[in-house]
């Protein structure tokens, strides 16, 4: 009976570490998430190329782990907040926070970013596939302010008017204009 244990425990660590490893070359057109990471460097890259500074309240739909809102917050001096609806990867990114020492500043919120208020970001933080990116227009167009910068790792935002691009490492910098259709500018109560 022990050996059958072990064969279980066996086969769902070698099953979890395959859809791991198979999520690193996901396809760009899946509807499911996949778990790809920020690096540090990338992280550091985007908050230089959006002017991310101590004034700023970070969203980060899909945070993963939290890296980048983490080096926002270390590095910049940033608040964040962390939308991520995977139970694993919010454990992750809480406990990462608490042993660097960046709790005070980042939230992270176990949370579908669809459903989630994000009028509060002065930035917003998106590694995200084609079909999740444009399915967030209508949310990005009616809850952000203008002047909120958008910065995308990897993947354009095409119904966003672009402002700053590193081509070398595909980090796309946006700003939502007042112009855009459904803004905030112009409806009463905002």
């Amino acid at each position: 009976m022990n050996s059958f244990f072990l064969a279980e425990i066996f086969l769902a660590l070698t099953i979890l570490l395959l859809v791991f490893l198979f999520s690193m070359v996901w396809p760009p057109d899946s509807p499911w998430s996949p778990w790809w990471r920020t690096s540090k460097e990338v992280a550091r890259r985007m908050c230089k190329l959006g002017d991310v500074t101590e004034k700023d309240v970070i969203y980060d739909l899909g945070s993963g782990d939290g890296t980048a809102l983490r080096v926002a917050a270390r590095e910049q001096g940033a608040r964040g907040v962390g939308l991520e609806i995977d139970p694993f990867r919010v454990w992750t990114a809480r406990l990462l926070n608490r042993l660097c020492g960046a709790s005070g500043k980042i939230r992270i919120e176990r949370q579908n970013f669809f459903k989630r208020d994000i009028s509060e970001a002065s930035v917003v933080f998106v590694y995200l596939i084609p079909r999740a990116l444009m399915q967030l227009e209508e949310k990005m167009k009616n809850e952000l302010k203008p002047g909120t910068r958008v910065i995308s790792y990897i993947y354009r935002i095409p119904y966003l008017t672009l402002q700053k691009e590193d081509k070398e490492n595909h980090i796309f910098v946006y700003r939502i204009s007042p112009t855009s259709r459904g803004s905030r500018t112009g409806r009463s109560g905002s």
